[in-house]
């Protein structure tokens, strides 16, 4: 009986030894950051765009730019001025990698980008249909 008890401690310690082990492997490099954003412009290739970010409820301008399987996501494929999005990513020096993305309707945004993507909205509107007299 005592043998059994030494053996289940140690399997025990084992247990977790291993889980606090993976617990630090899992940790992630950068802390995640959710970005609510209003594209401004847009790279030709794609491969950057800048944009009026939130995050944590401050406004500022920022590049948005995209890891390789945000790279390869259609919703970034066709990312144009105006998009509003809801992205994952972490605070770099050129700006936000961008870890995942997701396309919003400007209604869904924080308050304080809401204007930002009306503005936006209603200067495209009028570049591509001006008023007429």
């Amino acid at each position: 009986m005592n043998a059994h008890r030494i053996a289940m401690r140690r399997i025990r310690a084992y247990a977790i030894e291993t889980a606090m082990i993976m617990g630090l492997v899992a940790l992630p490099a950068y802390a995640q950051d959710t970005i609510f954003a209003v594209v401004t412009s847009v790279s030709k290739d794609k491969r950057q765009a800048t944009a009026h970010v939130s995050v944590g409820g401050s406004v500022s301008e920022a590049s948005l730019v995209p890891t390789d399987d945000v790279f390869d996501n259609p919703i970034w494929r066709s990312v144009e001025i105006c998009h509003s999005l809801k992205a994952e990513g972490h605070k770099a020096s050129d700006g936000y990698r961008i870890t995942a993305v997701k396309a919003l309707d400007a209604g869904m945004l924080p308050m304080a980008l809401q204007g930002v993507a009306g503005e936006c909205l209603l200067k495209k509107a009028l570049e591509f249909a001006p008023l007429v007299d």
